[in-house]
């Protein structure tokens, strides 16, 4: 019957039918009182019958008027609200799923008008989206292509504005500025750097007249206290005033470098110290003619022992030394025996080589050389047949190489001459045992299976491919826009567009952080100018040094053995608030989550205080407070997808609220809330639905 009349009536006859109702019921209303107040005249007399029939025609006309407004709230109001959300999600959003016109099924040709809209507005922007693809796909592969060369520069690149923000860095910079706080887009770089230097490159190239001009710089990590060379150069931007330029600042760690260094020095100080003084015995013994007698010879023999034990002393350290004094790369197994296999067949010699997938830590070219060396002799020289390389993972770390030919078990002293020759390796005085002093090992034969004769190679410095590897890096991170981006002074008036947010979310061992419940998991993702920086995320598990109910292991999947090991909330709280550095915490159901990290603000040394958006109540300001709000209501809305192995996981949940946020930023915008202050001001009329987690003396609403 509804729908019939959904279909047959319209939207005008609809609400003239709903003010005849008020009208009609009123008039009934009215006459029924008068009726029973007439039939009280008898009893009560004509003034009672009056007074009750005003009593009965009131709360029958208020009766009839709560009935109307019921109808229409549920009929008109709320389906108007809920098409306009829609509506507003398509158009702000980028939803492309059809507009549910169910819900305003009674407002006539309002729904399929809306409908035909969006749909209209969605191919729209998808024929404009495919244009727009296919005019940029040229400059993505390029951007690609130079974002990935910029990412593997062997330096470490920023590029800041005039007021020190990052808005590039590459993954050398990453590991350069590691620390308590890692690195992040929109960071100030004063918080890794001491802010000295820096003014300083920067006064002196603003008072230079030459545009193309550079200034070496030397600093300290301001968290690590590593010394850092760096070079910075201007960069002026047409968007920016000439007198406000931004820089690109070039690094490297010359901690280990100047550490090298002194140890030389220091060495070469001892050289001479313990070498000077047994040399000027040996001339003071020789000039007195002292040699003809017993002391003269017994004190020669003395300062000739002293100087032999130095030299001896001090050779040998230098060696032990000299392999962290050298310029290594690393490079595959494999790439390493291609080499030494092709060098070979040139010169007519057949060559099995195998490689485990290992990264070697090395000098490959002089590595490739005195490998290629050997092999030779062997086959010239000793006539060694079916020669092999082979490059293995050691047990013990590192990696072993191994030539194998049949034959006889090469000789040492034959082995010690060849590495005495020298090798062609564009360089002088390079022989054999140079390269292996610079690696810091050794050669030796040895016996293998039956006919067959060993070399063995280790190598000290080596890792499986697809394990962390001391020097890996990641792709470059940027946003330019930062560059345009003038100071917004304060937070009320800063753009929602230009927050960095931190999304976070928990999990834990109960719903009641009062009665003991803790922390069992923590995620965050950093997000700037409305957008998730890729890499920039922080996740850990967390010990509640407690039990972890059954119940509660049932809906987030963390057992008591996974946490067994885990770090407690007071380091790992300390590493979230880090992480969350001057940003604006983002959360669904913000008071919740905050509760459980402000109780523990005395054992992690640090308070919470950051400004805060509530997902619950941008929803509720964007689509209504009578709709539902959970997370999965919301992502649910907005066509957000969330796999269920993922749903209540912290880290699941975090994606799951920062994918809503970045959503609803644009949706605000078109309600007319562009600012933080305008959105605070809009979620603190939605009180009753949830507290705003924000205290006004800081964030003023």
């Amino acid at each position: 019957m509804h729908e019939w009349l959904a279909r047959k009536l319209s939207l005008r006859l609809r609400v003239f039918l709903f003010f005849a109702l008020v009208a009609f019921g009123g008039i009934a209303a009215v006459v029924a009182g008068l009726w029973l107040g007439y039939q009280r005249v008898p009893e009560s007399g004509i003034e009672g019958g009056f007074v009750f029939a005003g009593l009965v025609a009131g709360f029958g006309v208020l009766a009839m008027a709560v009935w109307v407004w019921f109808l229409f709230d549920e009929n008109v109001a709320k389906a108007i609200q809920k098409l306009a959300g829609g509506m507003r999600a398509r158009a702000h959003a980028d939803i492309a799923e059809e507009l549910d016109h169910q819900p305003a099924r009674y407002l006539g040709d309002l729904a399929p008008a809306a409908q035909a809209i969006t749909g209209s507005l969605s191919e729209t922007k998808n024929a404009l989206a495919e244009a727009v693809e296919r005019e940029t796909t040229r400059l993505a592969v390029e951007n690609a292509r130079l974002q990935a060369l910029l990412a593997d520069v062997p330096a470490g690149v920023l590029l800041c504005t005039c007021e020190h923000q990052i808005v590039f860095y590459n993954g050398q910079a990453q590991e350069i500025l590691a620390g308590e706080i890692s690195a992040g887009l929109h960071r100030s770089l004063l918080d890794y750097l001491r802010e000295g230097p820096l003014q300083n490159a920067y006064r002196r190239l603003l008072a230079s007249e030459d545009a193309d001009a550079s200034s070496d710089i030397l600093c300290a990590a301001v968290q690590s206290g590593e010394v850092l060379a760096g070079r910075m150069r201007l960069v002026n931007l047409p968007q920016r005033s000439a007198d406000e330029p931004g820089y690109v600042l070039t690094l490297r760690d010359v901690t280990t470098d100047l550490a090298l260094h002194a140890g030389r020095e220091e060495l070469l100080e001892e050289v001479f110290e313990r070498v000077r003084r047994p040399a000027a015995n040996l001339q003071t013994v020789l000039d007195s003619g002292a040699l003809d007698n017993g002391n003269g010879r017994a004190a020669l023999l003395g300062e000739v022992g002293a100087l032999t034990h130095a030299i001896t002393d001090l050779g040998a350290r230098y060696d032990a030394a000299r392999g962290g004094w050298w310029p290594m790369e690393d490079i595959r197994a494999s790439e390493l025996v291609d080499s030494v296999v092709a060098l070979l067949e040139r010169e007519g010699i057949h060559l099995t080589a195998e490689a485990e997938r290992l990264m070697l830590r090395c000098d490959a070219f002089q590595l490739v050389a005195l490998l290629t060396h050997l092999c030779e002799r062997l086959s010239t020289v000793i006539g060694a047949t079916a020669i092999s390389l082979r490059i293995a993972e050691e047990e013990e770390g590192g990696a072993l190489v191994t030539i194998g030919w049949f034959g006889d078990v090469l000789q040492v002293g034959l082995l010690d001459g060849w590495l005495d020759l020298p090798l062609e390796v564009g360089m002088a005085n390079v022989t054999g045992r140079t390269v292996l002093s610079t690696h810091a090992t050794d050669a030796w034969p040895e016996s293998g299976a039956v006919g067959r004769a060993l070399l063995r190679l280790p190598l000290r410095k080596a890792c499986p491919i697809g394990a962390p590897l001391v020097g890996a890096r990641r792709s470059a991170v940027y946003d330019f826009d930062l560059m345009d981006r003038e100071p917004s002074g304060e937070l009320a008036e800063t753009p929602l567009r230009e927050l960095t947010c931190v999304v976070f979310d928990t999990e834990t061992t109960g719903l009641l952080p009062s009665s003991g419940d803790e922390i069992v998991q923590i995620a965050a993702l950093r997000l700037v100018g409305g957008k998730r920086i890729p890499g920039e995320k922080f996740e850990s598990l967390v010990n509640p040094e407690r039990p972890i109910p059954a119940s509660a292991t049932e809906v987030h999947h963390v057992t008591n053995e996974m946490v067994a090991n885990a770090p407690v909330i007071a380091d790992v709280g300390r590493r979230f608030h880090a992480f969350a550095h001057d940003a604006v915490l983002v959360a669904h159901n913000a008071p919740f989550d905050l509760e459980f990290l402000r109780r523990h603000e005395a054992g992690i040394g640090k308070r919470f205080d950051h400004p805060v958006l509530d997902t619950v109540l941008l929803s509720a300001v964007v689509f209504g407070q009578s709709e539902t709000h959970t997370l999965d209501a919301l992502t649910e809305r907005l066509g957000v997808v969330i796999p269920p192995e993922a749903r209540h996981t912290a880290m699941g949940d975090t994606i799951a609220t920062a994918a809503a946020l970045e959503m609803m930023i644009p949706m605000l915008e078109g309600q007319g809330y562009r600012t933080f202050g305008e959105v605070i001001t809009a979620v603190r009329r939605h009180s009753r639905l949830l507290k705003d987690a924000n205290s006004p003396d800081k964030v003023p609403g």
